[in-house]
């Protein structure tokens, strides 16, 4: 019927839907195609040559008895010929207008004693339809306003998944990359030892040849001049031999008692020095523990020291000696080698 598409549309319905919903409930009124149209409005469209008119008793399970009299009121619903005035469910006492609504009601409430009644029901006044027609629109409104609520709910709890996973990704990238930085400080710092422990190798080897080259040159000219070649290694030995002994020459110093001794220690391999102040009685081994601690290329069993004034490498067997006894009180200048 044009009034009720009229009407349908006007409330903001599909025209597609509004066509489907008239034919799918055989044009029998407003309710049973908005019922149709809020049942099936998930659903596609289909063809309408595929759609094919419901019976008064298929539409009649989804009209309320009092909807589907006021729609019969307003004049949207179909009716049948009246047989009498009214029809009065002797079950609950309803009237109806005709048998169309009074079926409606047998098929949803499982009435079936039904009378003829000499009442008759007056038709709305145009106030009462416009009460009646706001009444299933606001209905309308509170249905898609409850749908709009839990879209809005379930969208908001979807955005808080988004955001926890996006959350738990950026801190396992911030880790990872926390990781990587360790790792690469790691082997730049171990790139760096063994690059200075290359240097200290090349520098030993050049100083080495330097003095072969030297003892060689003094060998050829002790030859030339018909002199003795003497053997650099005796040579070296005469002359520690000579050398006043460290507590000897010190003995000045030795004899007084400090008891405290200042140290600096350089590295062979170059670097910062490391400055300490030790009890003069702690033993040589425990400057080799000091600088084992302030740097990872030292180990204590590796490790040696040497002075260059006076000049002398002390042995293994001097690091249970203590400071004292080796001459390195009140201070003293160490070369250490890794």
């Amino acid at each position: 019927m044009a009034g009720d598409r009229d009407t349908l549309l006007s409330m903001g319905f599909d025209p597609a839907r509004v066509e489907w919903a008239l034919k799918a409930t055989g044009n029998r009124g407003l309710q049973p195609a908005m019922d149709h149209i809020l049942e099936n409005e998930s659903k596609p469209v289909p063809s309408m040559d595929n759609v094919s008119e419901s019976s008064t008793s298929a539409s009649a399970m989804d009209v309320d008895d009092e909807d589907a009299e006021a729609l019969e009121s307003l004049g949207l619903a179909a009716t049948n010929a009246a047989e009498a005035k009214s029809i009065k469910c002797s079950e609950c006492g309803k009237i109806f207008k005709n048998t169309a609504l009074a079926n409606f009601h047998a098929e949803k409430s499982g009435h079936d004693q039904f009378e003829e009644s000499t009442e008759e029901i007056k038709p709305l006044t145009e106030e009462e339809k416009k009460e009646r027609l706001a009444e299933l629109r606001a209905k309308m409104d509170e249905k898609r306003a409850r749908k709009a609520i839990d879209d809005a709910a379930e969208q908001k709890a979807n955005e808080s998944l988004r955001r926890k996973a996006g959350k738990d990704m950026a801190k396992v990238k911030e880790d990872l990359q926390a990781k990587e930085a360790i790792k690469e400080a790691q082997q730049k710092k171990r790139d760096k030892i063994e690059e200075a422990k290359a240097r200290a190798a090349v520098k030993a080897q050049i100083e080495a040849d330097k003095k072969a080259r030297a003892e060689k040159a003094a060998r050829e000219k002790a030859l030339r001049e018909g002199r003795p070649i003497e053997d650099p290694a005796a040579s070296t030995s005469t002359s520690t031999a000579a050398a006043p002994t460290p507590a000897a020459s010190t003995s000045g110093v030795a004899g007084k008692d400090f008891k405290e001794t200042r140290l600096q220690i350089r590295m062979s391999t170059g670097g910062q020095p490391y400055t300490t102040t030790l009890p003069s009685d702690s033993p040589l081994s425990a400057v080799a523990e000091f600088l084992a601690a302030q740097t990872l290329t030292v180990s204590v069993e590796t490790v040696t020291f040497a002075q260059h004034f006076p000049r002398k490498t002390f042995s293994s067997a001097d690091s249970s000696k203590s400071l004292k006894e080796l001459g390195l009180t009140p201070s003293a200048v160490l070369i250490a080698t890794p």
